[in-house]
């Protein structure tokens, strides 16, 4: 079976590995470089909290053990840590939402307890406590993050020395060429035409874009901002979060610094200052938790674009104009890349369903298209 791969960022480097795994003859098409988009620009948390309803929330934990699964895999996993994460609110209006989603989490078995603030500071020393103030801390052993470009480059390195894959550069896929309702071809902006019996599209935040008889999905993508220190003489292990703020390393003694406000005052990607006004918001809210940070400054701040589906959930499946044609999609990406990847080779080249997917299918932006048509037409 030949399967082409749009897309080596997290998602599509999973589905390649998992389909040469599974007997395909795989081929992945990257417009730029191997995980160079969103990818490359993801604070890359591996979580289930507040992920509802139960259907999502569950494929986030599957995605987190199938990480584990990978690691054993390999025998190592260079690009994942699993050091826990602490979490806090300070603001009174986001109290009910912080105790609701403590209680709901619980009852679904997710690992999270409430922590003494005490050993909050034995654990991490550099936190200044008096910044948590009065506020209950809860805390999350099994979660983690991963560093997505090296994750996809160990895999699509085991999918081409294990079972031959082929991976493909600078190679941006303009067509997918159907015949009789079904693919049959991929072909690219150099000319270049790949043969195919299937076509799993990785591309996140491009995913809406047609690509010849074949449609993409609707999506609502955000722009997300993140800041990366110069090395600090820290010794953070864990990721913070605290309100919209979210904190964690990035190795080699950086900081990698996140916060939703930021996030929401940009519309499209663009290039931004180490010296502007967002790299210093950035700084002082996360210079309030660990002090050391204050003097560190800015080493570097980017921007990317967040792949959301429509309605805010992952879409995986068979789309339903084009044979053959898989679109696989999500903001979770991070988490559920491995399990995704799984999913994709069984239903592609196994032929084997995987039932816990039908909240996820593209098939229900279709439905609602056309109850929308039609609505307008009556």
């Amino acid at each position: 079976m030949l399967v082409v791969v749009i897309g080596s960022g997290i998602v599509g480097s999973s589905a390649a590995y998992e389909c040469a795994k599974a007997g395909a003859e795989v081929v992945v098409l990257e417009a730029e470089r191997i995980a160079g988009g969103t990818s490359a620009v993801s604070f890359a948390w591996t979580n289930a909290t507040t992920k509802r309803p139960r259907p999502y929330f569950d494929l986030n934990v599957a995605g987190m053990r199938a990480h584990l699964e990978l690691k054993r895999d390999f025998g190592a996993a260079p690009w994942f840590t699993q050091t826990g994460s602490f979490d806090w609110r300070t603001v009174p209006e986001s109290m009910d939402d912080y105790f609701e989603n403590f209680r709901q989490m619980k009852e679904w078995g997710y690992g999270v307890e409430w922590i003494d603030k005490k050993l909050v500071a034995e654990m991490e020393p550099d936190i200044d406590i008096a910044a948590i103030g009065d506020c209950p801390v809860s805390y999350y052993p099994e979660e983690g993050w991963v560093d997505p470009v090296l994750y996809s480059a160990w895999l699509l390195r085991a999918a081409k020395e294990r079972w031959g894959a082929k991976v493909r550069v600078n190679a941006r896929v303009t067509e997918i060429e159907t015949e009789g309702g079904r693919v049959r071809a991929v072909r690219t902006a150099d000319g270049e035409r790949y043969a195919a019996d299937a076509v799993v599209n990785c591309t996140g935040g491009w995913s809406s874009q047609r690509l010849g008889d074949a449609q993409g999905i609707p999506l609502s993508s955000t722009i997300g901002v993140l800041a990366f220190t110069p090395p600090v003489a820290l010794t953070l292990r864990s990721q913070l979060h605290a309100d919209d703020l979210d904190i964690r390393p990035d190795g080699a003694g950086r900081i990698m610094i996140h916060k939703v406000s930021v996030d929401l005052t940009f519309k499209k990607p663009q290039p931004l200052s180490p010296a502007g006004d967002e790299a210093k918001t950035l700084l002082e809210a996360a210079g309030k938790v660990l002090p050391s940070l204050r003097a560190a400054g800015v080493e570097a701040i980017r921007t990317t674009v967040r792949p959301f589906p429509e309605d805010g959930y992952t879409c995986a499946g068979a789309m339903p104009d084009v044979a053959g044609h898989y679109m696989a999609v999500t903001h979770s990406g991070v988490t559920i890349g491995p399990q995704l990847g799984r999913v994709v080779a069984d239903e592609v080249v196994r032929g084997k369903t995987h039932d816990e997917m039908e909240t996820f299918r593209p098939q229900r932006f279709f439905q609602a298209s056309a109850k929308r048509a039609a609505a307008a037409h009556a």
